[in-house]
C-alpha cells in the first residue's frame, strides 16, 4: 500500500508537463474561483456547461488516462447517483391541496342573488321531527367539461409506479450533482497541475495590498508552503507505521477490544512523536541555512510573469463571465 500514490484526489502531476502546467498560477487561481462562484444562482444549462468545460479542458490538456480515470470516474459515478436520487425523490411541493375557488365556478356564479327564506318551524316542533326535507333545486347551468391543454407543458415528466420525476425534482438533481462535481473536480484539477510553491507564490502576490494593513503576508505564505510540504511527510509516516503493524501479523481477534485499542494508541503516540521529530528537523535545517525571518534569504522558486497564453486565458475568462452575466442567471 502506497498512500502517496493511491489517493485519487489532491496529487500533483509532475510528468507529463501539459499546457495547464505552463499557465501562471494566478491565472489558474482566477479560473478556479470562477468555477467555484459561477454556479451560484445559475440555471441548469449553465451548470451543465461548466461540467462539460471541465471535461473538455482535461481532455485537451492530454492528462494521462491513468490519472484522471480514478478522479473523474469516481466523481462522475457519485454525481450520477446523487442526480438519480434527487430526481426520483419528492420535490417538496404538496400534492393534495384545498382549491381556493369552487369546482364549478360558472354554476356558482349563476346562482340567484336573493336566496329563498328558510321555512319556519312551528313552536311545538322547533327541531322538525317527522317533517320531510325540502327538495333541492336543480343547477341552473350544466357542469363544465375539462378543457384541452393549450400547450405541451407537463409538470410531471415521468410517472411509472413508485418512480415519479417532476420538473422541480429534475432541476434539483441537476443543481446538486453538477455543483458537487464542479467544486470538487475544479479544485482537484488545480492541485493536479500546480505545484505547492506556485500556489503560495500566487497567494503572496495577490495578498500584497494587505501589507498596508500591516499583515504578515510573507509569514503567511511561508507557513502555507511548509504546511503543504509537510503533508507528504505525514502520509509517509502513516504508511510506515501501517506497514510495521501489518508485518507483525497481529491476531486482532485474540487481543480483544481493550488490547487492540491499546495497540492503536501506541501507534498514534508513535506517529505524533515522529511528526514532531520531523518538524524539529525542518526547523533546525532552516535555522542552519540562515532562514531567521521570512523576509531574509528568500528563495524564489517561480517567477510570476504573464505571457501570451496567460493573457489569452484571461481574455477567455472575461468572455465567460460576460456570458454568465447575460444568459446564466436562474429563471
Amino acid at each position: 500500500m502506497d498512500l502517496l500514490r493511491s489517493l485519487p484526489l489532491g496529487l500533483y502531476l509532475e510528468q507529463p508537463v501539459t499546457w495547464l502546467h505552463h499557465l501562471d498560477s494566478r491565472v489558474k487561481l482566477a479560473w478556479l474561483m470562477t468555477f467555484l462562484i459561477a454556479p451560484v444562482l445559475a440555471n441548469p444549462f449553465w451548470r451543465l456547461m461548466l461540467v462539460g468545460l471541465l471535461i473538455l479542458v482535461t481532455i485537451t490538456a492530454s492528462i494521462p488516462l491513468r490519472v484522471w480515470k480514478q478522479q473523474m470516474g469516481f466523481l462522475l459515478t457519485f454525481s450520477f447517483f446523487v442526480f438519480a436520487l434527487s430526481a426520483i425523490a419528492p420535490d417538496g411541493l404538496p400534492t393534495n391541496h384545498q382549491p381556493r375557488l369552487p369546482a364549478d365556478e360558472l354554476t356558482f356564479a349563476q346562482q340567484p342573488a336573493i336566496l329563498s327564506p328558510a321555512p319556519s318551524k312551528p313552536w311545538y316542533n322547533p327541531f322538525g321531527f317527522g317533517s320531510k326535507p325540502a327538495p333541492q333545486a336543480s343547477p341552473v347551468a350544466p357542469t363544465l367539461t375539462s378543457l384541452p391543454q393549450p400547450t405541451d407543458y407537463n409538470y410531471i415528466l415521468f410517472n411509472s409506479g413508485p418512480i415519479k420525476i417532476s420538473r422541480r425534482s429534475l432541476e434539483l438533481g441537476i443543481r446538486i450533482s453538477t455543483l458537487f462535481f464542479t467544486i470538487v473536480y475544479s479544485t482537484n484539477l488545480y492541485l493536479l497541475t500546480t505545484a505547492s510553491e506556485e500556489i503560495t507564490a500566487a497567494l503572496e502576490n495577490l495578498m500584497q495590498p494587505l501589507r498596508r494593513l500591516r499583515l504578515p503576508v510573507t509569514e503567511i505564505a511561508l507557513t502555507l508552503t511548509l504546511s503543504l510540504r509537510f503533508l507528504p511527510l505525514v502520509l509517509e509516516e502513516i504508511q510506515n507505521l501501517v506497514r510495521s503493524v501489518s508485518t507483525r501479523a497481529i491476531n486482532w481477534k485474540k487481543l480483544g477490544f481493550r488490547r487492540a485499542a491499546q495497540v492503536w494508541l501506541m501507534v498514534a503516540e508513535r506517529l505524533l512523536e515522529n511528526l514532531l521529530l520531523r518538524a524539529t528537523q525542518i526547523a533546525s535545517a532552516m535555522k542552519v541555512r540562515g532562514f531567521t525571518s521570512p523576509d531574509k534569504h528568500r528563495v524564489e522558486w517561480h517567477q510570476l510573469r504573464f505571457k501570451l497564453r496567460d493573457w489569452l486565458a484571461l481574455g477567455f475568462l472575461g468572455l465567460l463571465w460576460g456570458a454568465r452575466l447575460l444568459w446564466g442567471w436562474q429563471s
